[in-house]
């Protein structure tokens, strides 16, 4: 498993939400394969609404580039209706989001990223695709031990053993806060990328898309809407500190 890309690889399969994070990973992946294609879960997802943002966002990248626009290839949604239906998460049920005695928020959906990875194997297996790319990050997060390192790190090499086949597990967002990931994105695709994630994405645990801030979508309180709006702030400070010092 590589968290960065040494070497030239011809496709790769990235798992993409319709949120801020994957949203930026699929730049990332068009920046650096010649083909790159996306695949969606659905999972009966409170907010299912991410996956509606899915099709503009695709459209809006091919418009931001023209290379981009050549090597973005097919999309997917697979449903996975199990999942929710065992997930007892105030991101499968209507449910307060809150705390549990583990000290993990109950938004946590055990499995999720695991069998996110084994079905994008599955399809990149059959689609002649070796490199994956996914947006879990171990820096700046809900708590989740499916967003490790580690634990992506150990499903590489199960997959690989699985399927007798090389399977690397691309996380561009590993070490990065919420604040370098948008800087990220306006380093891929400039201040038209940044508009994009903060008109198109979304990434509110409730689902809500009835209020707009700076940085997006959402309720403004859940967890996510928290991480992001704290990371757009930093990351504005910092343009506003770095325009000031060559003033």
């Amino acid at each position: 498993m590589t968290n960065n890309l040494s070497t030239h690889s011809a496709a790769a399969l990235v798992l993409f939400s319709g949120g801020q994070d994957s949203t930026t990973c699929l730049a990332w992946a068009l920046s650096r394969f010649d083909r790159v294609e996306t695949v969606g879960f659905d999972y009966g997802q409170r907010h299912r609404v991410e996956l509606s943002r899915r099709a503009g966002l695709r459209d809006g990248l091919i418009r931001l580039s023209p290379l981009w626009a050549e090597r973005l290839g097919e999309d997917r949604t697979i449903l996975i209706e199990a999942l929710g239906a065992i997930s007892e998460t105030a991101l499968t049920r209507d449910a307060e989001i809150a705390f549990a005695a583990d000290g993990l928020p109950n938004t946590f959906v055990p499995g999720r990223n695991l069998l996110f990875l084994t079905f994008a194997a599955a399809l990149a297996y059959r689609r002649g695709i070796a490199d994956l790319v996914g947006g879990m990050c171990e820096t700046d997060y809900s708590g989740y031990p499916d967003c490790r390192d580690q634990t992506i790190r150990a499903m590489a090499q199960a997959l690989s053993l699985g399927m007798d086949r090389s399977m690397n597990i691309h996380t561009p967002l590993m070490w990065i806060d919420k604040a370098a990931t948008w800087r990220l994105a306006e380093s891929l695709g400039g201040e038209p990328l940044v508009r994009l994630i903060v008109e198109e994405t979304h990434t509110c645990y409730l689902g809500e898309r009835g209020r707009r801030f700076d940085w997006g979508y959402g309720c403004g309180e859940c967890p996510a809407c928290k991480l992001r709006a704290h990371g757009w702030e930093t990351y504005r400070a910092g343009e506003t500190s770095a325009a000031a010092e060559t003033f």
